[in-house]
Formats: C-alpha cells, structure tokens, sequence
C-alpha cells in the first residue's frame, strides 16, 4: 500500500511541476480590458483579427504593447533592418503601397524601435521615432492636418508630409504584418487598444 501512495504522490507533484511550468505562458495569453490581441502566427506576414474596416478619421489614437514573442532573429541578418508593420490607415482613397500612414517596429536586440512608415504617391519613407520597452504600453497617434501627417510617440511628435489635403484620411484600416522579405519566425503576440476621443 505504501508504495502505492508513493506512485501517486510522484504522479500528483509531477503534474502540479508541469502546471507551474506551463503557468507564464498562460498568464501571458491574458489580455487586458480594452485591448484586442493580434496574433502573426509562424510562416505567415498577416495577424489574425485583420478584417476589412474602411476608416474616415482624421485621428488614429491606441496604446501598443509587445512582449517577448516580439524578440526575433531573421534568416538572412540584413533582414533584420526591416520593419514591420503595426497600425494605421491608407489614404486618398487610394491603395497602401500608393498613399497610407502606419506606425512600423522592429527588434533591435534591446527593445522595439518604432518608426514612422508611410507611402506618398508610391514612394515609401519611414523615420525613427524611438524606442519602447517589452510589455510597457506605448501611446501612438497619427493626426491629419492637411498636407501633413503627425505621427506622436509617448508625447513627442513628428511631422511627415502627405499626399492629399483633406482633413479626413479615407481608406482602410492596416493591422500588423510581419516583413519585409520573411515571414514569422514563430509566433508573434502584439496588443493594441484603440482610444477614441
């Protein structure tokens, strides 16, 4: 009998190491209040929960947050200079790759760099905006005003030029894409949460 209670006590602490082991990557599935969870899953560039929402806008305003499923190492090391793509909007009631304006991010080996990533009449320009840390909120905002787009990072702006001169961006809304040239290492995490005003 004694050695019976003996294989059920070392079966029953051998499933609770396993629960315990398995607890991080369950608390890391929860998603705040608010926030949608945008899943690149491996092999592929887009994220689930991308459907098709046409916008007339002339303010897009959420908090983005990424975790550790955000550290990755390309293929090819040159691709790790591309950026990937996060959240905004095309524009002029035109196509992405014609006029459009989106937040973009990359792994850089010590956070995520964010970037301003947008195309003018088929050309496609980005800047660096800064840096945010793994699992801390970080407030984006693109503004139309006129000719120009005001892409703010945790309360510092910067202005790029636009398109069009409408004070309302028209087109559809742009969810986040993994690449560049390759697809997800593995699977990609990132929570966004739209503010409205």
């Amino acid at each position: 009998m004694n050695r019976f209670l003996c294989v059920i006590l070392l079966t029953s602490l051998a499933a609770a190491c396993s629960k315990s082991a398995d607890l991080p990557t369950t608390q890391s599935q929860l998603v705040p209040d608010g926030y949608t969870a945008y899943i690149i899953k491996k092999g592929n560039h887009y994220s689930e929960n991308n459907d098709n929402r046409s916008i007339h806008l002339n303010k897009l305003k959420f908090k983005a947050q990424f975790d550790s499923s955000c550290i990755y190492k390309t293929v090819k090391e040159a691709n790790m200079n591309d950026i990937n793509k996060l959240y905004g909007f095309s524009d002029c009631n035109s196509g992405h790759h014609e006029n459009s304006a989106r937040f973009g991010w990359r792994w850089n080996g010590h956070g995520i760099e964010i970037h301003a990533y947008y195309y003018i009449n088929n050309v496609r320009q980005s800047k660096f905006l800064g840096t945010v840390a793994l699992n801390e909120p970080a407030a984006m905002s693109i503004t139309i005003s006129g000719n120009r787009y005001l892409f703010e990072l945790n309360g510092k702006t910067e202005s790029m030029p636009r398109n069009c001169t409408n004070e309302h961006a028209d087109g559809y809304q742009l969810y986040p894409y993994f690449g560049g040239d390759e697809v997800a290492p593995h699977d990609i995490r990132i929570l966004i949460k739209e503010i409205t005003e």
